[in-house]
């Protein structure tokens, strides 16, 4: 901004200089609703440009459901909040956003965006590796290249615990339906999961490890419906999120199996419309309103005082939830 013209407003208003400064870098965090109104209106007085921050958000999950995704909603909602908390618009981006012709790094640019959330991408796209290779401050969730700064929940762990709970509730045969393993977080969890079972020296199937789709009914009801017809089918089975918990259900139904009873089962992220359900499902809670609201913070960090961001991932701790879909066979014979 216009130095000169932000001195004037300094004089219109009397308001400390250190504020206006913030005020026209709009961070209005602790300024009240009457010191703003009066900078607006100096601003306009003095003919000096106000206008407000913008970050982009880069989101397109795989299973379509758009905003209406019930874990990803949760983390958007949460950036925006804490975004628009700190003075920030926001805009989506995508390529109907930005027409042909044009990448991510362009628009950026073109658009004077301040910086970029990636939550949801193919993360594999030259487009969006060029743009976080670029001068365009960028944040991922639940992914991270080198030198970008990341908030990822903690995977590792909380597959760990899934695994090891099972294991603890009598489960030797245990299958695990994973998501599509082309993102960092699936192979993070794979690992995991073979880790631990060798850990405790429990034999893996390979029929029993099933590659699906993340938020995919369809696909899990059939992927389930497969492995109940085994001549030894599984007595648990890992699955890819909660939603595909619903696919998984109706197989176990028609099979005439009962939760947890002859079959059990667990998710992951702990949505709250699906614990909810009867019974409950046993699942990991990942804590998506500080997942949402931590990117919004690196992010802003970075665009203010890059120099004190570390360009490393931020690993936010998960927790079990221990519902009803977990039969215990502890001093049962398999």
């Amino acid at each position: 901004m216009d130095e000169r013209k932000i001195n004037d407003v300094i004089k219109r208003t009397g308001i400390d200089p250190a504020i206006v400064h913030r005020l026209a870098g709009v961070n209005l965090n602790g300024i009240s609703m009457e010191m703003i109104r009066e900078f607006l209106s100096a601003c306009t007085a003095v003919d000096l440009e106000y206008k407000p921050h913008t970050l982009g958000i880069i989101y397109a999950e795989e299973s379509g459901a758009g905003l209406t995704h019930p874990f990803f909603v949760l983390i958007l909602d949460a950036f925006k909040q804490e975004a628009e908390a700190n003075g920030y618009d926001i805009i989506f981006i995508n390529q109907h956003t930005i027409g042909s012709g044009m990448n991510y790094v362009d628009f950026c640019h073109s658009r004077h965006l301040d910086g970029v959330c990636m939550v949801c991408a193919d993360y594999e796209s030259l487009q969006i590796k060029a743009l976080t290779e670029s001068d365009v401050p960028c944040v991922t969730v639940d992914h991270f290249f080198k030198r970008v700064a990341a908030v990822l929940s903690d995977n590792e762990t909380g597959v760990k615990k899934l695994v090891e709970y099972v294991i603890g509730r009598g489960h030797r045969r245990i299958a695990f339906v994973h998501g599509h393993n082309n993102s960092i977080v699936t192979r993070t969890r794979i690992k995991q999961f073979y880790n631990t079972m060798e850990y405790f020296q429990i034999p893996v199937f390979p029929e029993y490890v099933r590659e699906g789709l993340y938020e995919n009914i369809r696909l899990t009801h059939r992927i389930v419906r497969e492995l109940l017809k085994l001549p030894e089918r599984p007595t648990c089975i890992l699955l890819p999120d909660d939603i595909c918990y619903l696919g998984a259900q109706d197989a176990a139904r028609e099979a005439g199996l009962r939760i947890p009873d002859d079959i059990s089962f667990t998710g992951y992220d702990g949505i709250p419309m699906m614990q909810s359900l009867s019974p409950k499902l046993t699942t990991i809670h990942q804590d998506t309103e500080k997942l949402g609201r931590t990117a919004a913070q690196r992010l802003i960090r970075l665009i203010e005082t890059p120099e004190t961001v570390k360009r490393v991932p931020m690993i936010l701790p998960v927790e079990l939830l221990e519902g009803g879909t977990v039969n215990n066979l502890a001093g049962e014979e398999e």
